[in-house]
């Protein structure tokens, strides 16, 4: 079962940041197959949950490989993004009292 704005698994989500449950055989970002990719589901999730017009910002902080099921990290602004980025590449991330190293 791949992953719709319906039945997307929301571990957690603030002002900065939305946590997901990805689902093996969901693709975390867009590629020549042209099937949806997560981060267009989580976008359709977030317009429609806080009924935002215009288009949604989501940023991909990190990918998992297409057979592989997982946590990924989006954040919902671009400073988000940054800081997350930034905090990736020092590896002092810190996601539901997970280090992710």
């Amino acid at each position: 079962m791949q992953s719709t704005k319906e039945n997307l698994q929301v571990l957690f989500e603030d002002n900065h940041i939305i946590v997901v449950n990805k689902r093996a055989g969901d693709i975390t970002q867009g590629d020549k197959t042209r099937d949806k990719p997560l981060n267009e589901v989580v976008k359709e999730y977030v317009k429609v949950k806080y009924n935002k017009p215009g288009n949604v910002f989501i940023g991909t902080v990190h990918r998992l490989d297409r057979p592989t099921s997982g946590i990924v990290i989006f954040a919902r602004t671009s400073k988000a993004l940054e800081r997350l980025n930034k905090m990736l590449r020092d590896k002092t991330i810190q996601i539901l009292g997970f280090s992710l190293k």
